[in-house]
Parts: C-alpha cells; structure tokens; sequence
C-alpha cells in the first residue's frame, strides 16, 4: 500500500525490452544504503513494481506485459524523471489516501491554467473510471494524491498548490501529456458490492 505522497523523484536510465516485457533501471537517492531491498515494493509515477537490484545510486524492476499495456511507464525514455515513493509502514501517518498501486488506465491532461499561485489541471480519463470519481474525492496522478475539484463527463479538474509542482513531476506537465490514473480504491470495492 502507498499513500500519494512522493518520497523523491528520480530519473530513468534505461528501459531494456524484452519480448513484450520490460526492465527499468533508475537513478535515484532511494538507491543508496538501506532505504531501498531487493523484493521490496516501490511506486514508480504511481505503478507498483517490485525491486529486482539495487546499486549506491539506482535501482531497477522489471515491467511485465500488464504494465506495459496499462501504464505510461512502457512509452518512457532515459532522461525523463519519475516520482518514487517507497510502500508504507503500518507505523506510518496517512496523509494522502490508500492506494494499491495498480493503475487503473491512462489519463491526458486537456487544460492547464494558472490561478493565483496554484495551478488548475484539467484531465480527460478512461470512461471507466467516471463511477469512481467524486467532486472531494481522491485520485491518483502518477501517484501523487490529489483532490478532484470538479467533474463534467471525462473530464476532471485538479489544483496543484507550489510545493507540489516543485517535488514532484507534475509541475513539468503540459497539456496533452499523458498520466498514470489510479482511482479511489475504497470506491472500487463499494461498486464492487453494491454491483452484486
């Protein structure tokens, strides 16, 4: 589990194909000492991939076929940054939402507008997830926990304040890009029952 609050960003180094699979190596501060394991779980642009090896200043996963087909992370090239957040502790204090890490579909941004010193993201995401999605609600942009400030059919409209546009990669999006979208865990498994 992970709450959508980034740790670090890092930096892809390589993305090495293979078949229809892939392995992602990133350098990152999360490499170094005992922060990261081999086996352990880490969120990457809000994907959860489990840790294959570690050096002092990277670290890599492998992409299977699934997250290749659902994520962004199969379109990325070496150079471009991430956001990385570690799984949580049961110790810890949550201070964005649950998430699994399993990304729901992709997401493109339509519209960015500056207000003030915050900036208004507009998003159109997958149909499927418009059940999931409530005005107040939470989501997942590329693993950052975010609030929905309105809805009108696909479209989402998002406020990121300063200090998130400055430690994670939103802040360098541009409309037409696309993003890792994972909805409200909770809301799924509601659906999920009251669908039965």
């Amino acid at each position: 589990m992970f709450t959508g609050i980034i740790e670090a960003t890092g930096v892809i180094e390589a993305l090495t194909r293979v078949g229809s699979s892939a392995r992602l190596t990133i350098a990152s501060t999360l490499g170094h000492g005992e922060l990261l394991s081999i086996g352990a779980s880490i969120a990457v642009d809000g994907v959860c991939l489990t840790v294959t090896s570690v050096s002092s200043t990277t670290f890599s996963a492998d992409l299977s076929p699934e997250t290749m087909r659902v994520t962004t992370l199969g379109q990325r090239r070496s150079g471009e940054p991430v956001n990385l957040e570690r799984a949580m502790r049961l110790s810890d204090r949550l201070e964005g939402h649950f998430l699994a890490g399993h990304i729901d579909g992709v997401g493109v941004i339509t519209r960015s507008l500056q207000e003030g010193d915050a900036r208004i993201l507009t998003l159109r995401i997958p149909s499927e997830g418009t059940d999931y999605c409530i005005r107040k609600g939470s989501i997942a942009i590329d693993g950052i926990s975010l609030t929905i400030n309105d809805m009108v059919g696909r479209e989402i409209s998002l406020t990121v304040i300063p200090h998130t546009s400055v430690v994670t990669t939103i802040g360098r999006k541009t409309v037409g890009d696309r993003v890792n979208i994972e909805f409200d865990v909770i809301g799924k498994y509601v659906k999920q029952l009251l669908g039965r």
